[in-house]
């Protein structure tokens, strides 16, 4: 037990260090000022506290993220920073409201092309807007992201965001300062670097804005769009826990403890947030396994708070706009990009159809047209448009009609049953007609899963077509998996 509980707290301290910068960054990024910073910090602290208390992903960690970020940064620039807390409660509100209303459960029917399309869409939104600190700081932001890449491959124990930040700001700070020195008749050098500045040393306090009934009014459709972003983006990092860690998250009650995160978040002058996927990742990795380490997280975070605007006062924003843009690029989903010429021409034009209107309009307009894009697109192909799943006699089980975005949940949910280790599980895959980017993925996953799990798998009757997307998108593993569960076939093998 005195074990567990150890690692869960080491699990929670790493995962600190990694949030720091970020939710310094973030919250810098949502306010356009460096005062920002303690916006995003209690953002993680209370968010991140309540949401692990609450929510229904184990081990999952909640804090502010790259698309909860970007609608926050319009309605602060709309409505000013106060008013903004006002739509982070009522969007936690929205977010209750949701799970008690069960609508957690429809993010099994978002296709993998619209969510990969949106976070696409959001890494580009945020490398523009950090151009502008780019052009001001090229060499800093580009020195930061080159020592981040170089540490990620040679300190694997330390997160690299940190290592940037501990070995560049006292560099830049002497720089700085030993330029400020230097006179050449009545000028003085400057290395001309902008910092954090330092931010208030307290605890944080519940404040109230005082709003009329009609600004709240005005409000209600920001809310609304931060609530279904931080939804959706909350809960396709609890289907990533999911796959990590071959667990079943509770979808609403996940979205009821974001939803009392958020308006509690709100309620001391914090940032909006959702479940992090690197973060959550971080967290598993490093042994966390309970609400314990994501808890002890957002602790951590608010006794460092207590003390760190002295610690953080030098920190360079340009340092910040690295690390911002690097995460930027691990949100792309470089595995579709890369899978682009032998996927579906369908599921392509999903994605980049979502990732165009993310960037040129509105997220919730992209995510809305992603999927009522995958529905036409599935109409079309689809010659049955259910999914069933039959056991037969001799205890197989088959499988009829279309493995698409819309069935993958009811056929592999009554599949991941408890089995013990080294049992097979046949499935029978000769009645599948058509199989999108999501219902491939799903098996392949599906595959992953049996096999971490001591479960054998045999496929029998496999289309060609089906075995050729099959291929396509499978990595070396999971490619080596299909193999194993087609057998032999008479000594032909997967190519």
């Amino acid at each position: 037990m005195f074990q567990r509980v150890a690692k869960e707290l080491l699990s929670g301290l790493t995962v600190a260090i990694v949030a720091l910068p970020l939710a310094i960054a973030f919250g810098i990024t949502a306010t356009g000022t460096p005062e920002g910073a303690l916006v995003g910090l209690y953002g993680a602290i209370f968010a991140g506290f309540f949401a692990a208390l609450f929510g229904g992903t184990p081990a999952q960690v909640t804090g502010p993220t790259g698309p909860i970020t970007v609608v926050a940064t319009g309605v602060i620039a709309a409505h000013g920073l106060d008013a903004a807390f006002v739509a982070f409660i009522m969007a936690g509100g929205f977010q209750i409201l949701f799970g008690l209303c069960r609508i957690g459960s429809l993010i099994r029917y978002i296709p993998h092309p619209v969510v990969s399309g949106f976070m696409g869409g959001i890494a580009l939104i945020i490398i523009l807007g950090e151009l502008d600190q780019v052009r001001r700081s090229f060499l800093v932001v580009a020195g930061t992201i080159v020592l981040m890449l170089v540490a990620a491959r040679v300190v694997r124990s330390v997160p690299a965001s940190l290592i940037a930040l501990l070995a560049v700001t006292p560099v830049l700070r002497l720089a700085d300062s030993a330029l400020q020195d230097v006179r050449l008749g009545p000028l003085t050098l400057s290395a001309g670097i902008d910092y954090i500045g330092r931010i208030p040393e307290a605890l944080p306090s519940i404040t109230v804005p005082d709003l009329g009934g009609s600004s709240l009014l005005a409000l209600v459709p920001a809310a609304l769009s931060i609530a279904l972003l931080g939804s959706i983006d909350s809960l396709l990092t609890s289907v990533v826990m999911d796959n990590i860690t071959g667990g079943r998250h509770r979808s609403n009650k996940e979205l009821i403890g974001q939803g009392i995160g958020n308006a509690v978040s709100g309620l001391f002058g914090g940032l909006a947030s959702a479940g992090a996927t690197v973060r959550s990742v971080v967290n598993v990795r490093s042994g966390g396994r309970t609400a314990w380490s994501a808890a002890t997280h957002s602790v951590i975070l608010l006794v460092l708070v207590a003390g760190l605007g002295a610690a953080v006062q030098y920190i360079p924003l340009a340092v910040l706009s690295g690390i911002l843009i690097l995460t930027a690029f691990g949100m792309f989903d470089w595995e579709s990009l890369r899978k682009v010429p032998v996927s579906p021409w369908g599921d392509v034009v999903v994605m980049f159809a979502t990732m165009i209107i993310t960037v040129v309009l509105d997220l919730t307009v992209a995510v809305a047209v992603g999927v009522a894009l995958a529905l036409v697109i599935h109409t079309v192909k689809a010659r049955r448009r259910r999914a069933t799943v039959v056991r037969t006699g001799d205890g197989a089980y088959r499988i009829a009609g279309p493995l698409s975005f819309l069935s993958v949940d009811r056929v592999f949910t009554p599949l991941r049953g408890d089995r013990p280790d080294g049992s097979r599980l046949s499935l029978s895959l000769k009645d599948v007609d058509y199989v999108d980017m999501s219902g491939a993925k799903a098996l392949l996953t599906f595959l992953d899963h049996a096999h971490r799990s001591g479960v054998g798998t045999d496929i029998q009757d496999l289309p060609a077509h089906v075995e050729d997307r099959l291929v396509a998108l499978a990595d070396d593993g999971q490619r080596a998996r299909l193999t194993a569960a087609l057998g032999d076939r008479s000594g032909e093998a997967v190519h």
